[in-house]
C-alpha cells in the first residue's frame, strides 16, 4: 500500500494479513463452482482512510489462510512488496517487517512497515502498525467458509505518512488495495485450483 496500500492492505496483505506456513494442507478434492469476486471501497475523513474489502474465492478455507499468512514468501506473489519477513513469533502473535514500492501511473512511492499481527487460526487476522510509512494503521481480516469457497472480509483504518498519498487520496489507496487483493486471490487459486 504505497505507504498506504502497504499498511492498508497489508494487515492482508490482505490484507497485508499473514503469518508463515503454519500448517500443511492438502487441496480439497471437491469442485468449487463459484467464481472469484472482489469489492473494494475506500472513504476518507480528514487524514484517515477507511478501507472495506469483500472477497469470495473458490478455494478451501485452510488454503486461503495459508496464503494470507505466508509473510515470509509474500514478496514472491505480491508485486509491490520487495521484502517481507517474520522477525519474531510468540504463539499466535507475529512481528512482520516489509518494504516495497507502490506505483500509480507516474508515481512511485516507497514504503516500509513493521506490524504486530495477531492470529486466530483460520478465522481472523488483526494487525497494527508499529513503525514505518504509516502514522497509524489498524486492520482486521475475517474468514468464513462458504459452500463452495471462502469469503474474506477486510477492514482497515490508516493514516499515511506520505504527502503524496494524502494528496491523491482514496483513488490511489483503492488502486493499491485492489491490486494486492487480486494478487493474493490469484495465488490462492494457483495453489489450490478447482477440481472440475
Amino acid at each position: 500500500m504505497i505507504a498506504t496500500r502497504k499498511a492498508v492492505a497489508a494487515g492482508f496483505s490482505p490484507l497485508q494479513a499473514l503469518a508463515g506456513l503454519v500448517l500443511c494442507v492438502s487441496c480439497a478434492s471437491g469442485a468449487f463452482a463459484m467464481e472469484p469476486s472482489l469489492a473494494v471501497t475506500v472513504t476518507q475523513t480528514g487524514e484517515v482512510f477507511v478501507v472495506e474489502v469483500m472477497a469470495d474465492v473458490p478455494v478451501p478455507l485452510a488454503g486461503a489462510w495459508l496464503v494470507l499468512t505466508d509473510f515470509d514468501r509474500m514478496a514472491q506473489f505480491i508485486g509491490n512488496i520487495k521484502s517481507s519477513r517474520v522477525v519474531r513469533r510468540e504463539e499466535n502473535t507475529l512481528w512482520v517487517r516489509q518494504e516495497g514500492v507502490a506505483q500509480y501511473g507516474p508515481l512511485s512511492l516507497p514504503f516500509k512497515s513493521e506490524r504486530e499481527i495477531r492470529l486466530e487460526p483460520k478465522q481472523r487476522i488483526v494487525a497494527r502498525s508499529l513503525s514505518g510509512s504509516m502514522k497509524r494503521m489498524e486492520s482486521e481480516a475475517r474468514l468464513s467458509q462458504l459452500t463452495d469457497g471462502v469469503q474474506i472480509r477486510y477492514h482497515a483504518e490508516a493514516v499515511p505518512d506520505s504527502a503524496l498519498a494524502r494528496i491523491f487520496g482514496a483513488t490511489i489507496v483503492r488502486h493499491e488495495v485492489e491490486e494486492q487483493f487480486r494478487e493474493m486471490m490469484s495465488e490462492m487459486m494457483r495453489r489450490y485450483p478447482r477440481q472440475d
